[in-house]
């Protein structure tokens, strides 16, 4: 007996779609490769590097925002650069999107890891690698676990400040939120939850916070609380862009202490702690907060995979000549 398939239902339909576009982004990822540049431009990754480690010797914290703009380029369109692009006739800039204005930072660090770069290899390393190479190197340089950055990428042509404000994750998303908008991008909960731990290091603005703080909420703890409202008046605007560390024990380096931190009540974002809630990631996070080597490898492999999200290969974009542009 033969059975036909008809794509007549909502679910096939999607089906379908979801189908075509692990098919479209396999296809993306199998022409991305480490040594993509180790002919047309052999010292680009140590060139990046210097950028990176230069600029985290100088300030700590932009290991933290460095990783963050990868993460929020990756989120919107792919890792396409398309974040680094600024306002113009044509464009939107996805800078200013809600999740981004007034806190991704670390914008200047790309531009002069892409001017380094272009002065040995002019046309040829797209603004997109030179991000997710930045976030690795921004990792191994406050001791964070290191991978292997798959290159070949392309920069993006266009942006979208409106797509950014509707995929990029909010300080108030509950768990299944969460889980939802990384698994439409192929990340699975354990991804989510391990790339939640780059807060380990990294400051958050007293606004992100406030309510968490003031609520008087079952899952904080109260002395945690009241440290934190020192520097977070319960009136806004006052004190809005005041700045609090993730990770109150050692917001300096890359460790698992965040996970031990949300098994105490004291993750300071609501979209931290209900990773930690009574949820179906709780046993991941009571694995990290144990298990540091676990954290730490499921970490490289988790931005991989995010590395990985619909990236432009061959002749789609661009390769731009500075990243705030389209050429």
């Amino acid at each position: 007996m033969t059975k036909s398939f008809s794509f007549t239902s909502h679910a096939n339909v999607a089906f379908a779609m979801l189908l075509l576009f692990f098919i479209m982004s396999t296809a993306s990822q199998a022409q991305l490769s480490s040594t993509f540049y180790d002919r047309t431009c052999p010292n680009a990754l140590a060139t990046i590097k210097s950028s990176i480690s230069r600029a985290v010797s100088q300030e700590r914290r932009m290991a933290a925002s460095l990783m963050r703009l990868h993460f929020h380029d990756c989120f919107v369109q792919g890792c396409d650069a398309s974040l680094l692009l600024n306002d113009s006739a044509s464009i939107v800039s996805e800078k200013n999107a809600f999740q981004n204005r007034g806190s991704a930072r670390g914008f200047e660090v790309i531009d002069d890891a892409k001017a380094q770069v272009e002065k040995i290899c002019p046309g040829v390393v797209s603004c997109a690698d030179i991000l997710a190479v930045a976030a690795r190197d921004a990792s191994v340089a406050v001791s964070g676990p290191s991978w292997t950055v798959k290159l070949g990428r392309r920069d993006a042509t266009r942006a979208s400040q409106a797509q950014a404000e509707s995929d990029l994750p909010l300080f108030t998303d509950s768990l299944d939120r969460l889980i939802s908008r990384f698994g439409d991008r192929g990340l699975s909960p354990r991804d989510l939850v391990a790339l939640s731990g780059a807060h380990t290091i990294g400051q958050a603005q007293c606004f992100t916070f406030r309510d968490r703080i003031y609520n008087n909420g079952s899952d904080i703890d109260s002395n945690f609380a009241t440290t934190r409202r020192r520097r977070c008046p319960a009136a806004a605007p006052n004190g809005n862009t005041n700045l609090a560390p993730l990770d109150l024990v050692t917001p300096n380096s890359f460790d698992y202490n965040y996970f031990k931190n949300l098994i105490q009540k004291k993750g300071l974002l609501e979209s931290d702690q209900v990773l930690f809630s009574g949820g179906s990631t709780d046993s991941i996070v009571s694995e990290y907060s144990s298990k540091p080597a676990t954290f730490r490898s499921d970490f490289g492999i988790a931005m991989i995979k995010m590395g990985d999200v619909s990236p432009l290969t061959g002749s789609a974009g661009e390769i731009r000549r500075i990243c705030t542009a389209v050429n």
